[in-house]
């Protein structure tokens, strides 16, 4: 048996452990997820605001709004009638009024106005009750106005509101998840059937990877405290421990067989995969985890609540990789590999086609990185164009009713779907100097030409010190009338009005503010998540393998498969290919935390692939290998896993796509398409090339640096030959 001493490392020693109480490590682990779930029962996850997002002037006027007092709100809808043919709305109005007021879950009707070119009337209302729940009121008033619509066909009769974009969104939404849930975990474990050819091993890594998404969302509950959920990190979190749990076990697993086959006793294949796989695994989790922290640099409660969410479901992946899944192995022996499947099952994880093609690299390593490259370089040229946006509700199912109500209501008046708002602070705004204010506000709006647009509405918290103002702005949201009209407003009409009031606090607010502040908020902490991550990821790589070439190198690459996914997301989404399959309409930009969250993500998820591969290029190169052998050795060992592993990820992110939010489908793409790069252009093509082309220099480290530890990439030969056993024996 392998003496103890040979075990190096913070993994293998876990992973010892581990198969020496492999019993307690199992029932720990058990216990743990378990623990998990009750704290999520018992301390409610805290979910972000909408005053906790915002940013600069917006996110102040929020926040006072959010202190002043204001009696909670009813869910508001709003019912738009439009001409078709000349007919008369009047008579559709009124019996709009009529069926409304009968419906029991509606609140007060109020009377019917008219857009400024006379060809619309619109009747708003409220939905009683709390508003959270409006949506699953909303359905009674719905059908009332559906109704109204059939019996005048010569008008257009739509409904669009808070609560009926809410029951959209929800509806849409748990179709997706239901569909996800139905097709994710299948697909993952066919992949894994075919990768293993074996029931029990394909079965493991999908189990350990749900229990570690479940955990980190119990642990979630508690982070909350910390970082408010937001509606997306629950779905962020699936996604990524699914396919980041998965493909940590796969490489573990893989490892461990591979070394059972070539005649490893039980004690030495976990050690060996421990101290390599396992390593590769502890390094790749703590930088996915430290991409994941340079979100925080933000401030913005999306990108806090992804960060926390990730990290717990990377930190709970690893966590299970390095402990209970070495225990299980120890276990179950060789009947890791039960329930073989005829056909699938094989006794080596070579990659026939990646070996063929590596050595076709290594022979013409100059061409082949250029012809990579060149490649790389078109597929990343659209992201030169890239725009982004904020999130609407045209995002989620773009042809439905409401969705197009809604838009058709922000058409014809513009102050009731996006308005700005004008929030006053002061000791009190029931004085004359107030009301002079407004009537200047309201004179001034008139005369911009069109840029502010009535009707002006105004609500006064009952303290009788906050005043809300709510005008519309010419143009649609975000465009370039909406922003001239915001910078009108803000630097002119505002100040000139009621920044006369003595004493009081003057700041505009509303959609298109929120987004202005945002990315102001957003391009000013570009250059600290850069350093932080590029910087910390640089170290880590730099210690692990005391070599500033390969860190180097690691980064570019890294860097390059993101400027790829900007591409592909830009080419689809931006430019609007491949819209009837993915079921989306092009906004001609992408969604405006898009960029950063790939950004972070890709660049923590290829370290997964380029840890472990480099990992086996050093070990040949530990025992003396030319580099060109140990490239051969390392990349061709390493071929079949890493496509199997980049199938799970590619699978699993597609299936994202297939989601109704223009977001997640957005994530699911970019995420997709970046893997799928990575782990072929760039990992077998342009590593190799690169890693061939530098030769000895790259293991080259600075005199001032040989005080880096060394790392051992390789467990020392055993002393005698181990004789091959037919099962795993117990680790004394």
């Amino acid at each position: 048996m392998e003496n103890r001493e040979n075990v190096k490392g913070f993994a293998a020693r876990v992973a010892m452990w581990s198969a020496r109480h492999r019993a307690l490590a199992i029932i720990g682990w058990i216990a743990f997820v378990a623990a998990t779930v009750m704290l999520s029962s018992l301390v409610p996850t805290e979910e972000a605001n909408h005053a906790l997002s915002g940013h600069g002037e917006s996110g102040k006027a929020d926040r006072i709004v959010e202190e002043a007092g204001f009696p909670p709100q009813p869910s508001g809808e709003m019912v738009l009638i439009q001409n078709r043919s000349g007919s008369d709305r009047v008579t559709a109005a009124e019996e709009v009024t009529r069926a409304l007021s009968s419906v029991a879950e509606v609140g007060e009707v109020q009377a019917p106005i008219q857009s400024a070119d006379g060809r619309s009337t619109l009747v708003t209302f409220d939905i009683t009750g709390d508003r959270e729940t409006a949506s699953e009121r909303v359905g009674p008033a719905l059908d009332a106005v559906a109704g109204i619509q059939a019996a005048h066909p010569e008008l257009y009769i739509a409904e669009a509101g808070d609560a009926s974009g809410d029951k959209l969104i929800g509806d849409e939404l748990e179709a997706g998840l239901t569909r996800l849930s139905m097709l994710s975990i299948p697909v993952t474990l066919g992949i894994l059937l075919v990768a293993f050819g074996a029931v029990v091993a394909a079965l493991l890594p999908v189990l350990l990877a749900i229990m570690s998404v479940v955990a980190a969302i119990g642990l979630m509950a508690a982070a909350s405290r910390f970082a408010p959920v937001v509606d997306e990190t629950t779905h962020v979190m699936l996604l990524i421990g699914l396919a980041v749990g998965v493909d940590y076990c796969l490489f573990y697993i893989r490892r461990e067989r591979d070394e059972r086959r070539k005649g490893a006793d039980p004690h030495r294949a976990l050690a060996i995969a421990a101290q390599t796989s396992g390593r590769s695994i502890w390094i790749s989790g703590l930088t996915v985890i430290v991409a994941m922290a340079g979100m925080f640099f933000t401030q913005d409660v999306t990108f806090v609540s992804f960060a926390t969410g990730t990290i717990l479901v990377v930190a709970t992946a690893v966590l299970g990789s390095l402990t209970v899944l070495p225990a299980l192995l120890s276990a179950l022996g060789d009947r890791v590999d039960a329930i073989k499947i005829p056909g699938l099952y094989r006794r080596d994880s070579k990659g026939r086609f990646w070996n063929g093609l590596l050595k076709v690299v290594l022979a013409k390593p100059l061409i082949s990185a250029l012809v990579a490259v060149a490649a790389l370089g078109v597929i990343a040229a659209p992201a030169l164009e890239m725009k982004t946006k904020g999130q609407q509700i045209q995002d989620v199912a773009p042809d439905s009713q409401v969705v197009q109500a809604f838009l058709a209501i922000g058409e014809a008046f513009p102050s009731k779907t996006t308005p700005a708002r004008v929030v006053v602070s002061a000791d009190s705004v029931k004085t004359p100097q107030f009301e002079a204010a407004l009537e200047d506000f309201r004179d001034v709006a008139q005369k911009t030409g069109g840029k502010l647009v009535e009707p002006i509405d105004v609500e006064v918290n009952p303290a009788g010190n906050v005043a809300v103002v709510a005008v519309g702005l010419t143009g649609k949201e975000g465009d370039a009338a909406s922003l001239a009209a915001l910078k009108l407003l803000r630097d002119d009409v505002v100040p000139d009005t009621f920044g006369q009031i003595s004493g009081a606090t003057t700041l505009v607010t509303g959609n298109t503010a929120e987004s202005v502040d945002y990315n102001e908020r957003y391009d000013e902490s570009l250059p600290y998540i850069f350093a932080f991550v590029l910087g910390l990821a640089f170290i880590l790589l730099l210690v692990s393998f005391r070599s500033v070439v390969v860190a180097l190198t690691g980064v570019v690459l890294n860097l390059i498969s993101v400027a790829a996914a900007y591409g592909m997301l830009v080419y689809v989404f931006q430019y609007g290919h491949f819209e009837k399959q993915l079921d989306f309409v092009a906004a001609g930009a992408i969604t405006n935390w898009m960029p950063l969250f790939l950004f972070v993500i890709l660049f923590g998820l290829s370290m997964d692939y380029h840890v472990f591969v480099v990992s086996r290029i050093r070990e040949g190169h530990d025992r003396g290998l030319p580099i060109r052998e140990a490239v051969r050795e390392g990349i061709g060992t390493t071929a079949g896993v890493i496509t199997s592993a980049a199938v799970v990820m590619v699978a699993v992110f597609a299936l994202f796509a297939t989601l109704p939010l223009l977001a997640t489908k957005e994530l699911g793409v970019g995420l997709a398409a970046a893997v799928l790069l990575d782990a072929t252009l760039i990992r077998a093509v342009l590593l190799p090339a690169v890693m061939a082309l530098l030769g000895r220099a790259n293991w080259w480290l600075p005199r001032g640096l040989r005080w880096l530890p060394e790392v051992a990439h390789e467990l020392p030969a055993p002393s005698q030959p181990a004789a091959r056993e037919p099962e795993l024996t117990p680790v004394a």
